[in-house]
């Protein structure tokens, strides 16, 4: 069984940093992406950035400059800087991968909260 455990989240001040980790584990034959979502209060789920096997990335146009997405292995980060008030959100992990040469699926983690204030 394929989990996403994310760590680092947690208070930071306007114009501060923060580093999301998310460790994936379990039956992992091949990963194809991994990336980042958000969901503020009373929004939906978003992505953040995303980087795939290919070493290619995305990223929302609101991260673009502050957010850097790494990945090593079956581990992904996220790197936040210059954060606002409205990157307060809950933060998930989320990795498209193989288990099988042919079975594959997208796996989510549980969130981590994030949250900018004064």
């Amino acid at each position: 069984q394929v989990q996403l455990m994310e760590s680092g989240g947690g208070l930071a001040q306007p114009g501060g940093s923060l580093t999301l980790s998310c460790a994936a584990s379990g039956s992992i034959f091949r990963v194809v992406a991994m990336g980042w979502y958000r969901q503020a209060p009373g929004n939906e789920r978003e992505l953040v950035a995303s980087v795939n096997a290919g070493g290619g990335y995305n990223y929302a146009d609101s991260a673009k400059g502050r957010f850097t997405i790494t990945r090593e292995n079956k581990n992904v980060y996220l790197r936040m800087s210059s954060l606002k008030p409205e990157d307060t959100a809950v933060y998930y992990c989320n990795m498209y991968a193989y288990e099988s040469a042919t079975r594959h699926d997208v796996y989510w983690g549980q969130g981590t909260q994030v949250t900018v204030s004064s």
